[in-house]
């Protein structure tokens, strides 16, 4: 399948108005179509399917290039999976995406997509690492989002503490930003991490909550 055969697969599922709904709420200049994420989720489901690793991953850049709301939502369902063997060329495709990044829903759909392959091969954390020094908002975020896997685990091995504890030192660096997306993240980390790591999440409220917007530190301490 060719990205222009996907594409017009997509518009079909259109529906009157909602594009226009979709521009104004996520207020970023691109092109939408108006198609629901359930219909992309069954249209990805049979792509992924029907398609060899390689031949997704292609689709999948073309997608994304197109620069349509609903064309990279669906490139990153594509490759939203979490056996896929080889994933270098997946890996490689949506670290690609992440300087492109400029609002939060395309963001979170490949982050999750990126998650999969962070927990396949937990050394990419060293390249997830260089995000936080960058100056592209969305690039600082995407190193939070991408490692949420190692907030929500319940018997995390001694590798994945050491993760934990690396991205929580992350989150400390973050405080001081201002960045009303940056902050959300971090309140994010930290409540979804209470669930599961509830004396990690406490010490670092103690030692950094101070310093974080009120409502990031609500969303931070919400199941506390």
């Amino acid at each position: 399948m060719t990205p222009e055969a996907a594409l017009d697969e997509i518009a079909s599922h259109a529906e009157p108005g909602r594009a226009e709904e979709m521009r104004a709420y996520h207020k970023v200049a691109r092109r939408y179509l108006g198609v629901p994420n359930p219909v992309l989720n069954d249209l990805a489901r049979d792509w992924r399917q029907a398609l060899p690793v390689d031949a997704r991953v292609e689709l999948a850049s073309g997608l994304w290039q197109s620069d349509v709301f609903e064309a990279r939502l669906a490139a990153a369902k594509l490759l939203t999976q979490a056996r896929i063997r080889p994933d270098d060329g997946v890996w490689a495709l949506i670290a690609s995406w992440v300087p492109e990044f400029d609002s939060w829903a395309i963001a979170d759909h490949a982050c999750l997509a990126g998650q999969r392959r962070l927990v396949a091969d937990p050394a990419r954390i060293e390249q997830v690492a260089g995000w936080t020094e960058s100056p592209h908002l969305w690039t600082r975020r995407a190193a939070l989002v991408i490692t949420l896997p190692w907030a929500k685990m319940n018997f995390p091995s001694e590798a994945d503490l050491a993760i934990r504890d690396r991205v929580l030192g992350w989150a400390a660096g973050y405080v001081p930003d201002r960045e009303w997306f940056i902050q959300k993240a971090v309140g994010w980390w930290i409540r979804d991490l209470s669930k599961h790591d509830a004396a990690r999440a406490r010490a670092f409220l103690d030692s950094h909550g101070a310093g974080l917007k009120p409502f990031a530190l609500r969303e931070a301490s919400k199941y506390l």
